[in-house]
């Protein structure tokens, strides 16, 4: 018997002589398997010894041969790799290497061919064809196998071979069945069949595997065999990780399809699950059955309804329609919330809201009074005027919880645009209604408190006039069928209480003047202030700054310099931002441990906490050619200085500067002409008034701080008691003064009085002149304001001349006159 080490060189010599020892225990193939075969073809992939496959045959002629070998005694058969599939079965198309198997079972299967079940036993090769024609027979030879346990370098073949085996099972599992099956009927250490297994288990190509079959040397099928396997373990790899990355996208799919069919579940349990049109048109219907339109609007509702019923979801016409209907059904319509004309409780709100402007109180507890007895307050405008930080917006706020109304602010300053107001049609794309509409929605009730702020600073354009489209919201008369441009439906306005807010009335629109009742906001008092900031804003900014009083402390002596050196403004806004500023530098020091509790702040620290004194106390200048003006600004009073001096001689002539406006400017000439035409008519004890002084004189007039522009009609008095101070050569009396003089002296009333007097007492000014005019205006002025002050009265400029310099002013002649 030929050996396996004859014919493999690679195998070493005490191999050889361990196979000699042991050849009497051999049996020689040639002895069992026959000689002779009948060949049948294997297209798909070679077959290796050891295994037990199933074939199946079909088609007449294949079936004849495969049920006479099945008939057979011999019952062995040769399996033989077919060249190429496509071609015919033939001599010159089969591989010289196959295996011989035996037939182990035959089943005849109806319409599919002969089912054969074969056991691969060996090696053969095809030493020569003894038919050419079906079926083919060949003479056969065999190889013998022997085992190798006794070779080191094999056995190290192997045992790689087996490790690369078990990853392979990592990463497919159905390789297990097929390696118990293996070694229950053959031994691991049998380097032949292990290999032959090996290689069957790869899904490398036919032709590769045709190798490994045709390969009979043992280190060298090894070799071809472990490359095989270590090129499907690669394999086996990349198919494990893109398996995995499959099976968790489709985990996610599940886990989504799941939680969608419980929410299904869900939803059809608690009814959810209905159409979501139908549920859109069920809500509308649900929502316009609560409220009671007018005949109008549900007629509306009913035909855009059934338009939204006709049509689509995917129809742009469907979105608008129903965001008209949203809209339509979210106004109050019918809805009112009950007002309450409690007086005590209405003062017990603006109390707690405001302190000090008691005369402002008084009269929204009038309004509130009236609207009592009408048992409606709706149909009314009130426009606050005064300047930033007087507490305008809060009032309204105040007056709201006073009447128990819901409270709405929105503000037209800046606004150009009259559909802001009135909406915009819904022929333009993303149109809406105006903020009328808009704050009836949020309030959810027909008769709120509105507020419309910065009414005096309403602009207009090309796209409309704002404040024309406010007449029809405001006014009482029309307002019950206010008609919003994006509804196009009446809705009733004559409930609504609107409070207009604004800075000054010049520039608020005269029609909106005439259809409010004014409530004028002039600002503060030093005392009120420290008041406020005592009782409201120092706790609010406690709070607002996570800290106590036990923290910080302020005196009231500090808030005093507060008020009057770094925050004059009529309101407190200023003085709100001081203090935060003060408590955010105490917050940082308590936190980095530079300072301990509690703080206690003096007059000496604000330097240290807010910087110098914004304000200084400027002394009256009392000179010749000097006078002090009462002033009014939308910050609240002021003084003005009003310098005159004679530049030269050589010509009559005046010169102005400091920025002055039109109207002063027209004051100016008229205080000039007035005092140089009558100066021969005043009349002094001292000496005597030179009449010729104005003949010669070019005057020059200032007025201090010419970056501010400067206007108003309530400079004449000043000007003109400055300019007969320097015609008598005699400083002023120590007195303040505002009014309008005409060309023969009438003095003329004019406005602003609190905040021109607050100016004057702030300077330490204690004696002012106003108008004669004026002394029923000051009379209603609270007599904190009054206090400390001595107001003289003037009807013409003698009069103001008698107390400025102690002179007379005789009356003209006949021919003066």
């Amino acid at each position: 018997m030929n050996s396996k080490a004859d014919h493999d060189p690679e195998i070493p010599e005490k191999t050889n002589k361990a196979t000699e020892s042991k050849e009497a225990h051999l049996v020689r193939s040639d002895d069992v398997l026959p000689k002779e075969l009948t060949i049948l073809p294997v297209s798909n992939r070679p077959l290796f010894p050891g295994l037990v496959v199933p074939l199946i045959y079909e088609g007449d002629e294949m079936g004849k041969i495969v049920r006479d070998l099945a008939d057979s005694h011999s019952q062995h058969v040769g399996l033989v790799l077919v060249r190429d599939e496509d071609k015919d079965y033939a001599p010159e198309n089969l591989y010289e290497v196959g295996v011989v198997a035996r037939i182990a079972k035959a089943i005849e299967i109806e319409g599919h061919g002969l089912h054969l079940v074969v056991e691969c036993l060996r090696r053969f090769k095809i030493e020569a064809f003894l038919s050419n024609t079906n079926p083919i027979r060949v003479l056969a030879s065999y190889r013998s196998e022997t085992s190798y346990e006794d070779n080191v370098d094999l056995r190290a073949y192997t045992v790689a071979i087996v490790n690369t085996i078990k990853e392979l099972l990592k990463h497919n599992p159905l390789y297990e069945e097929e390696l118990r099956l293996f070694a229950s009927r053959f031994d691991v250490n049998e380097p032949n069949r292990l290999a032959d297994f090996a290689a069957s288990l790869t899904t490398a190509s036919r032709e590769d595997l045709q190798g490994i079959l045709e390969t009979f040397p043992i280190f060298d099928r090894l070799k071809k065999v472990l490359s095989l396997l270590n090129r499907e373990l690669d394999v086996s790899k990349v198919q494990t990780k893109i398996r995995d990355n499959i099976d968790e996208r489709v985990s996610e799919q599940q886990r989504k399809f799941f939680l969608h069919e419980q929410l299904q579940e869900i939803q059809r349990e608690l009814g959810m699950n209905e159409d979501p049109r139908e549920k859109e048109i069920d809500d509308f219907r649900k929502k316009a059955s609560k409220l009671k339109f007018s005949d109008e609007a549900e007629q509306i509702f009913d035909e855009e309804l059934n338009k939204l019923i006709m049509l689509e979801t995917a129809s742009p016409e469907y979105s608008v329609t129903r965001n008209y209907l949203d809209w339509l059904t979210s106004l109050p319509w019918g809805k009112a919330c009950r007002d309450r004309y409690n007086l005590n409780s209405a003062s017990r709100s603006l109390n707690q809201h405001h302190s000090g402007l008691d005369d402002v109180k008084d009269r929204i507890l009038e309004f509130i009074a009236v609207g009592a007895r009408k048992k409606a307050v709706g149909g009314s405008i009130i426009l606050f005027v005064g300047p930033p930080g007087v507490g305008k917006t809060s009032l309204g706020k105040a007056i709201a919880d006073a009447v128990a109304r819901p409270f709405y602010r929105f503000s037209v300053g800046g606004m150009r645009d009259e559909a802001e107001i009135k909406g915009h049609r819904r022929t333009y794309i993303g149109a809406m209604p105006g903020k009328i509409v808009q704050a009836l929605k949020r309030v959810e009730v027909a008769n709120p408190v509105i507020m419309i702020d910065e009414v005096d600073k309403i602009g207009s354009d090309f796209r409309g006039d704002p404040a024309s489209a406010l007449l029809e919201v405001l006014d009482p008369e029309q307002n019950a069928e206010f008609m919003d441009h994006y509804l196009d439906v009446r809705f009733d306005l004559s409930q609504v209480l609107f409070l207009l807010t604004a800075n000054q009335l010049d520039t608020v629109p005269r029609p909106l003047l005439d259809r409010a009742e004014i409530i004028r906001l002039p600002g503060y008092m030093a005392s009120e202030k420290i008041e406020i900031a005592r009782k409201h804003l120092w706790p609010t900014q406690l709070k607002e700054h996570a800290l106590t009083r036990n923290d910080v402390s302020l005196t009231k002596t500090v808030i005093q310099h507060l008020v009057e050196d770094y925050a004059r403004e009529p309101g407190v806004r200023r003085l709100e931002g001081l203090m935060k500023k003060i408590l955010r530098k105490v917050a940082r020091k308590l936190e980095d441990g530079s300072a301990e509790t509690p703080v206690r702040i003096a007059v000496a620290d604000l330097a240290e906490y807010i910087g110098k004194p914004r304000f200084r106390e400027q002394p009256i200048n009392q000179g010749v050619g000097l006078s002090t003006g009462l002033a009014w600004t939308a910050m609240g009073g002021t003084t003005l200085t009003l310098e005159t001096t004679v530049i030269h001689r050589d010509r009559r002539g005046m010169k102005i500067t400091g920025q002055l406006g039109k109207v002063m400017q027209e004051s100016t000439e008229i205080a000039y002409s007035y005092i140089t035409s009558n100066l021969s008519r005043f009349i002094t004890d001292k000496k005597a008034i030179d009449a010729s002084f104005f003949d010669k004189a070019f005057v020059h007039m200032h007025v201090p701080e010419g970056a501010v522009p400067k206007d108003g009609p309530s400079a004449g008095v000043a000007i003109a008691t400055a300019l007969l101070s320097l015609a008598l050569n005699q400083a002023p009396a120590r007195l303040a003064m505002t009014g309008e003089m005409t060309l023969t002296g009438d003095v003329l009333a004019i406005g602003g009085e609190r905040e021109k007097l607050l100016a004057a007492k702030r300077l330490g000014i204690h004696e002012v002149i106003l108008p004669a005019a004026n002394e029923v205006d000051v009379d209603e002025l609270p007599a904190s304001v009054r206090e400390g002050l001595t107001i003289h009265y003037a009807k013409h400029f003698k009069d103001v001349a008698r107390l400025m310099f102690n002179i007379r002013m005789k009356a003209k002649t006949k021919r003066e006159i």
